[in-house]
């Protein structure tokens, strides 16, 4: 960590961001022309449908019925159905994903007791609760993000961002180290007895984070919040010091290595699917079971004749007049097959399970079980892998927070992170599984892979305890030694 550099705010972002024709511009500028092409990208564009289509606001909702007019254009259309029938596809995808991977309480294994039990009080309920929200947010939008900061009491917390508000600025192509960080978000204030919103924007790098308010000038920076800031404030009980982490205090959480959302794979296919669905509501509804044919109609106008046979069954005819019906037939079979087609391959590049119509019997062996999770398996396995490494950049602030407060250095100890995959097991397969590694796994191993352990250490320490009693128990000098005077086992020499 190093102090805030007091006097040098015009200081250089440490050969940050844009080099070459950028280099020579101000932070204000770079921060503008960040900002500008952020808000007209497709990356932030996408993030706002993949959080609309979870929530089911689909494209189907603007949709409007017209028919050919007079003249040839499209016209739009009051009086025929324009039934907009949504379908969940996306959140229920999303919420296999995340129940999937995460639905289990994270296992930390490692070597050292004292730093896992260390570990394990910031691995809590409520951080399992937050890596939950933060893979909805990285399969929604195609990257999560966390701050790294301390509260009031000076703990170590760690918030999730709204991913729309954060710009990274990226030190290498790969993505995994990060130059600076730019966040932009709206907040609503009062101006008198009028609500407006007003932007405000932080810039965060090495040396620390400056905050600024937009206006019709420009950026303005944000006295009221703190133009100039470090990362955090320490106090040694007599004064406080302002401090920075050696790392731009956020960490990024990918869905994929490129950083795409789920959305951006399937939503021409879920599109697809609610118009045909919505198409065919509306023939159900607005198209008769027969077309009239009529013969020297007497009424004036077509709509009139409509009304005569909706409202009265009657039609009135001139003369050699009359009225021919010709059925129409809906060709419901084109519909079921296309449907259940868009359907599989939703499921297909979606990566996940569709339960409707699987058959794989009353009890399911394992290999019938993996097959059919064998997609979602794959893409979580994927997310498995961008998310250790997050959980290793997580780790290096816990660590250093931990040498920090109480010298104790644990950045060399071996950590394993396990994600508990949570399906459909075949509970028998895998508990003769686990008898047969006896001696060959560790008692750790094994117990973690049990289908009714939830708490491993605990699980662990409640075997340690009862081989100690069995052994306790197989003691034949128990009660002598526990009674001076008490007469020996019969068969027990001196």
């Amino acid at each position: 960590m190093s102090l805030w550099p007091t006097g040098e705010e015009q200081r250089e972002i440490n050969n940050i961001i844009i080099r070459g024709a950028r280099s020579a511009a101000s932070i204000e500028q770079i921060i503008n022309i960040e900002i500008n092409d952020w808000k007209r990208s497709e990356k932030r564009k996408w993030m706002d449908i993949g959080a609309r289509y979870y929530r089911n606001k689909t494209d189907i909702d603007d949709r409007v019925r017209t028919v050919i007019g007079q003249s040839g254009a499209l016209e739009v259309v009051g009086n025929l159905a324009n039934n907009k029938l949504a379908n969940g596809f996306v959140r229920k995808l999303v919420d296999q994903k995340v129940s999937y991977l995460l639905g289990k309480p994270l296992t930390i294994q490692g070597d050292n007791e004292t730093y896992q039990e260390e570990l394990e009080t910031h691995f809590n309920k409520a951080m399992l609760r937050r890596l939950q929200s933060t893979k909805k947010e990285a399969v929604n939008k195609g990257i999560a993000w966390w701050h790294v900061y301390y509260d009031e009491e000076s703990k170590l917390c760690f918030k999730k961002m709204n991913s729309e508000e954060i710009i990274p600025l990226w030190a290498d192509e790969d993505h995994t180290i990060l130059d600076a960080i730019i966040r932009v978000y709206t907040v609503e204030v009062y101006e008198g007895l009028k609500r407006t919103t007003s932007e405000k924007v932080e810039f965060w790098d090495l040396n620390g984070v400056r905050r600024y308010t937009t206006g019709a000038t420009g950026f303005v920076p944000d006295v009221e919040a703190g133009a100039i800031g470090s990362h955090f404030l320490a106090s040694d009980g007599k004064e406080e010091k302002a401090l920075n982490w050696e790392r731009i205090p956020f960490i990024a959480w990918k869905y994929n290595e490129e950083e795409q959302s789920l959305v951006e794979l399937i939503k021409s296919l879920v599109d697809d699917y609610d118009e045909k669905k919505s198409d065919n509501s509306n023939n159900l509804e607005d198209l008769p079971n027969s077309i009239y044919v009529v013969k020297n109609y007497a009424g004036t106008n077509g709509g009139e004749f409509r009304r005569n046979i909706s409202q009265y069954r009657t039609a009135f005819v001139d003369g050699d007049g009359g009225i021919e019906t010709v059925g129409i037939e809906i060709d419901t079979e084109a519909y079921k097959n296309h449907q259940e087609q868009n359907r599989k391959d939703i499921y297909e590049f979606g990566r996940g399970v569709d339960t409707q119509g699987v058959e794989i019997g009353s009890a399911p062996s394992g290999i019938a079980l993996r097959f059919l999770y064998s997609d979602l398996d794959l893409d979580c396995s994927m997310v498995e892998t961008e998310f250790q490494a997050s959980l290793e950049q997580l780790r290096w602030f816990i660590d250093t927070h931990i040498h920090n407060t109480t010298g104790t250095d644990y950045s060399a100890e071996e950590v394993e992170f396990i994600f508990n995959k949570d399906m459909p097991i075949d509970e028998a397969a895998i508990i003769t599984g686990i008898k047969d590694s006896v001696g060959i796994l560790s008692d750790e191993t094994l117990i973690a892979q049990h289908p009714y352990v939830t708490d491993v250490q605990a699980e662990l320490k409640r075997v340690k305890l009862q081989r100690e009693k069995e052994l306790e128990d197989l003691d034949p000098y128990r009660d002598a030694n526990k009674e001076p005077n008490a007469p020996k086992p019969s068969g027990v020499e001196d």
